[in-house]
């Protein structure tokens, strides 16, 4: 199948540091070439894969201090992508719904993998103007919001099976990985350390919109001798963070659409101790891969039960439920029932059509 798959710019395919969507376009196009699919990445110019890169800019946006306006970026992608439209048998837009008024013009065959948020209000009216264009969820809680939309199905994340080593010790210190945020609640988790008296390692990005909110609530916390504050971390330096700990604290204060801390952590055999919020109890199960908690209160009592979980059970968990090859899998499932005919296909259906024609009796007398 020729796919196109077309990537926000803002990070390149993968990141170099934080970024959650262009790393799944990245452990998918890269599933997508092994599997023997003709791929055309339409991405940063930093990106690196093994499909064709069509670069649409120099570099990430993130990463470029002289990008003063990233939506004009967005806008000359969509010109690429269409001007290549008719190459591929099927486009995979993993930006939002940006590209509708255009793509809706040119019936076609794409569908949209939604990777954020969806319970804002702002979005009813446009995705009810857009209803039949066809998109996919990354959990099934993502949808509720817009449980009237197009819906082609659900494909929960996987990352490739040797990304994370696994490590099954007893762990030095409790794990906070992502962002610096109030959604993701690392407030929360320098209050669970605390109390329970265990380390706190912190990795994670500080947003510029974010720095009222680390400056003003969280950095006064971290005055504390349990609590370290890491900062962001690159991909390859994930494995022994992960790794070394006793488990990934995941107190999100939102619905989360999916959270892919949250398996890069049982690829590493880390337990999670998770608020059950959004798509948290899709990914987790309750006393195998971690502990589904409500609170600061339960979070405790999870931190004094985790010699219970087997750390070999959450490798097997990850393995059989997030890999990117069962990823692809799904999406190639959705993708036939989108993508336009194949040549082969077509002649096929031609002939079968030709023959039923030639045997089928006359409807005159």
């Amino acid at each position: 199948m020729r796919i196109a798959q077309v990537a926000p710019l803002y990070e390149s395919v993968p990141p170099k540091l934080y970024g959650g969507t262009e790393r799944v376009v990245s452990w998918l196009t890269e599933e997508l070439v092994s599997q023997g699919h003709e791929v055309t990445l339409f991405a940063s110019g930093d990106s690196l894969t093994t499909a064709r890169l069509i670069p649409v800019c120099p570099e990430a946006l993130r990463l470029n201090s002289e990008s003063m306006d990233q939506l004009a970026h967005h806008v000359y992608l969509l010109e690429r992508v269409l001007r290549e439209k008719d190459e591929f048998d099927l486009i995979h837009f993993h930006i939002d719904y940006l590209h509708f008024p255009l793509s809706r013009g040119h019936a076609l065959p794409q569908v949209t993998t939604l990777h954020g948020r969806l319970d804002v209000p702002d979005l009813i009216p446009l995705y009810r103007e857009f209803s039949e264009m066809p998109v996919i969820s990354i959990s099934d809680s993502q949808r509720r919001p817009l449980a009237w939309a197009n819906w082609q199905g659900t494909v929960h994340h996987g990352l490739p099976e040797d990304s994370f080593d696994p490590c099954f010790g007893n762990g030095e210190y409790l794990a906070f990985l992502g962002r610096v945020s109030p959604e993701k609640g690392l407030d929360h988790a320098i209050e669970i350390a605390k109390r329970c008296g265990v380390p706190l390692k912190i990795a994670a990005k500080i947003d510029r919109a974010d720095r009222d909110f680390f400056d003003n609530l969280i950095k006064p916390m971290m005055d504390h001798s349990l609590i370290e504050f890491v900062g962001e971390i690159r991909e390859h330096e994930k494995n022994e963070f992960l790794g070394k700990a006793s488990a990934l604290l995941f107190p999100i204060q939102w619905e989360e659409p999916f959270g892919i801390v949250m398996i890069e952590a049982m690829a590493c055999g880390l337990p999670v101790i998770a608020y059950s919020r959004g798509s948290v109890p899709e990914i987790m199960e309750d006393e195998i891969s971690g502990f589904l908690v409500h609170d600061i209160d339960s979070a405790l009592r999870a931190v004094g039960r985790l010699a219970q979980i087997d750390r070999r059970v959450c490798r097997r968990q990850f393995e059989k439920r997030f890999t990117a090859k069962r990823m692809a899998q799904d999406y190639l499932t959705i993708f036939q029932g989108i993508a336009k005919p194949q040549p082969k296909a077509m002649a096929l259906a031609d002939g079968e059509l030709n023959w039923m024609n030639l045997e089928s009796p006359s409807s005159t007398t």
